[in-house]
């Protein structure tokens, strides 16, 4: 059983998925997971899917060094934006597994959002890049681990009209502390 970093409140309303030393760049599917957090399953593809397709752009924020500027981006309150394919592909991949270990467990695949979504660096792999002069230097990647979870949003539930109907005043509930009497 694999540990994730963070079990979810309502594990018979979630569905997990993760994928371990994924060959996709870290930095841009970082990006991609901060623009899915909190969105619904089914926009969440009808995004991805989008950016594919260079229709909605990912904004980068953390990681936006050499990123060039794009007037999708202002959609999102950011300048700098790109289209990173294949960080899209792997999170629509993980999505769809997502979604299908959640129709195995019985929950209703239209009201799923992502609830949590992870990305953390992976062990870099290590190559060699050959030089002029005789030289070698090295010539790593920047693979990525991702989790996430999906869960079904909680139907808000009103509040009974009897305890909306009694609240009780600060000054009264000071005065009753200062002569000791309960109520």
């Amino acid at each position: 059983m694999v540990k994730y970093s963070r079990e979810p409140e309502n594990a018979l309303k979630s569905a997990k998925a993760r994928g371990s030393d994924l060959r996709v760049h870290f930095k841009n599917t970082h990006e991609v997971s901060v623009v899915l957090k909190n969105m619904e399953l089914k926009r969440a593809n009808r995004y991805l899917q989008d950016v594919v397709d260079k229709k909605q752009i990912v904004p980068m924020r953390r990681y936006s060094n050499g990123s060039g500027r794009s007037a999708q981006a202002h959609a999102f309150k950011a300048s700098a934006g790109r289209w990173p394919q294949k960080s899209c592909h792997f999170l629509l991949d993980l999505l769809r597994n997502a979604e299908s270990n959640a129709e195995v467990k019985g929950l209703d695949t239209d009201n799923l959002y992502i609830s949590h979504i992870q990305v953390n660096k992976a062990r870099q792999g290590r190559r060699r890049t050959y030089r002029a002069h005789g030289r070698i230097n090295p010539f790593k990647n920047c693979p990525c681990h991702i989790e996430l979870v999906v869960s079904e949003r909680e139907e808000p539930v009103a509040k009974p009209e009897s305890e909306a109907g009694s609240k009780k005043s600060k000054k009264a509930g000071q005065a009753r502390l200062k002569s000791g009497t309960q109520a």
